[in-house]
C-alpha cells in the first residue's frame, strides 16, 4: 500500500469518526469497528491516557503468571520485531491490562505518554476502541487504524492484536499486540501478530496447569471435565492434556450421553465453517487414543462415567440452590470457542445463573458473581435492593457497585 493510499485511508477514518462521535452515524466502517466504537460510549473521545492499575499488583500478576515465562523464553525474537519494524510490543492479561512492553526507540516515547506500558488498562470501557480490547473481547486477531481507534490521542497509531490461548486447555491468556505509527502501516502486520501469538503459546510452560487454585484430582473413577473458566479433563484421577478443538469434541459427546453421528457432530463443532469431516474424524481418533478407546463409534459415543461442572451447576439451579450453583460456576463455557452448540450452551447457563441470582439475590453469591461477571450491576442492585440496611455484606456490595461503574 503506498503513502498516498494510507493518507487517503486515514482521511476516511478521520471522517467516519467525526461524523459518529458528533452525529452516531457510522455507515463507513467495519462492523468490527462499530461495535466496539458503541461498546466505548463510556469514555470520552478525547481521553489522554489509559488508567493505570497499581504497579505492586501488575508486577506480582506477571511474576505469577505462565505468560511470563514464555515471554522470557521468546524475548529475542519479540525484542527483534519491535527493533526492526520501530513497533511497541505489550502483552496483556484476559482483562487486557498490559503487563510487558518492549518499544523501539521512538514508539516507546509515544507509549509512554499514553500508559501503554504495565499497568495499563486498555478494555474498551477504560479507553476506547483498539486492537488489544477487540482481540481480548472476540478471541480474534483484530487491526485498528488510526481514526478506528476511539479515542483521539492514539489517531496517529496503528495496531494489530492477537489472542493469546492455553493450546491444551483453551482458556484465554491474553493478547499480544504490535503497535506504530499510521504511516507504517503494512500488510502484513496482523500476520506478524498471529506468528507472536503462536510463538508464545508454544513456549508455555508444560507444567503449569499443576499450580492453578482448584487443580486438585478428583478421586472418582472414569472422565471428569471443567468447562466453566478454565478447562480441565481428568481420566481416572490423571490429567489429559488435549488440544483446543479435542476439548470441545469431549464437551459436546460429554453433553450428549446418547452419541452423536458424525454428521450432528460436524454440524454441531464447526457449524457452516468449510471444515471436511476427515478433520473432524482425524480428531475424534487422537481423542480416543488419549481416553484408552473409551469412545465408540456409529454413533461417537463415551463409554465411561462422565461428571461435567456444566451438569452440576444446571442440577444445582434446579434444586434451588443458588449458593453452591454460582461455587460451582467458573465462568463462561470453554471462553473463546467457535462451536455454534458450545457458545449457545454457554449463553443458556450463563442467563439461568443470572436470573437465578435476580430471584434469589443471596448476598454471597452475588460478591463471587460479580468477579465472574463485573459489569453486571443489575444483579448487585438487585441484592441491595433486597437487604436491609445495616446487613454485613451491604457495604461490599456498594463498594463492588461503585468499582463497576
Amino acid at each position: 500500500m503506498t503513502s498516498e493510499d494510507l493518507h487517503a485511508r486515514r482521511v476516511d477514518a478521520v471522517r467516519a469518526w467525526t461524523r459518529f462521535v458528533e452525529a452516531g452515524d457510522a455507515d463507513a466502517v467495519r462492523p468490527e469497528i462499530l461495535r466496539s466504537w458503541e461498546l466505548s460510549g463510556v469514555v470520552s473521545p478525547g481521553v489522554t491516557h489509559a488508567p493505570l492499575d497499581d504497579e505492586g499488583d501488575t508486577a506480582d500478576f506477571w511474576k505469577a503468571s505462565p505468560l511470563q515465562t514464555a515471554v522470557s523464553r521468546v524475548q529475542d525474537e519479540l525484542r527483534r520485531t519491535a527493533e526492526d519494524g520501530d513497533l511497541v510490543v505489550a502483552v496483556t492479561d484476559e482483562q487486557t491490562r498490559i503487563l510487558w512492553t518492549y518499544g523501539g526507540r521512538v514508539m516507546r516515547r509515544k507509549a509512554e505518554t499514553v500508559n501503554f506500558v504495565p499497568g495499563g488498562r486498555w478494555d474498551e470501557r477504560s479507553v476506547g476502541t483498539n486492537a488489544l480490547a477487540i482481540a481480548g473481547r472476540t478471541g480474534a486477531p483484530s487491526m485498528v487504524f488510526s481514526a478506528e481507534h476511539y479515542a483521539e490521542v492514539v489517531h496517529n497509531w496503528v495496531c494489530w492484536a492477537a489472542p493469546v490461548f492455553d493450546p491444551v486447555t483453551g482458556r484465554s491468556l491474553g493478547v499480544i499486540d504490535l503497535s506504530t505509527t499510521w504511516d507504517r502501516s503494512h500488510p502484513i502486520g496482523l500476520a506478524t501478530a498471529r506468528v507472536m501469538a503462536r510463538l508464545i503459546e508454544g513456549a508455555l510452560p508444560t507444567d503449569r496447569r499443576t499450580t492453578l487454585a482448584g487443580d486438585v484430582a478428583p478421586s472418582e473413577p472414569g472422565l471428569t471435565l471443567t468447562l466453566l473458566g478454565t478447562a480441565q479433563v481428568w481420566l481416572d484421577g490423571q490429567r489429559l492434556l488435549l488440544n483446543r478443538r479435542q476439548t470441545e469434541i469431549l464437551a459436546l459427546l460429554a453433553l450428549h450421553p446418547s452419541g452423536l453421528s458424525v454428521e450432528h457432530l460436524h454440524a454441531l463443532l464447526y457449524g457452516d465453517a468449510s471444515v471436511t469431516t476427515s478433520t473432524l474424524k482425524a480428531e475424534v481418533s487422537h481423542l480416543r487414543a488419549a481416553l484408552s478407546g473409551q469412545l465408540s463409534s456409529r454413533p461417537y459415543r463415551l463409554t465411561m462415567p462422565v461428571v461435567t461442572d456444566v451438569e452440576e451447576v444446571q442440577r444445582l439451579l434446579r434444586r434451588g440452590d443458588v449458593r453452591a450453583a454460582v461455587r460451582a460456576y467458573g465462568g463462561d463455557l470453554l471462553p473463546g470457542t467457535d462451536s455454534p452448540a458450545l457458545v449457545q450452551m454457554g449463553d443458556y447457563l450463563a442467563v439461568s445463573v443470572r436470573e437465578a441470582l435476580l430471584a434469589q439475590p443471596d448476598p454471597d453469591a452475588v460478591l463471587r458473581y460479580s468477579e465472574l461477571a463485573p459489569y453486571d450491576t443489575a444483579v448487585v442492585e438487585a441484592c441491595l435492593a433486597a437487604l436491609p440496611v445495616h446487613h454485613p455484606v451491604v457495604p461490599l456490595l456498594k463498594g463492588r457497585l461503585a468499582s463497576l461503574r
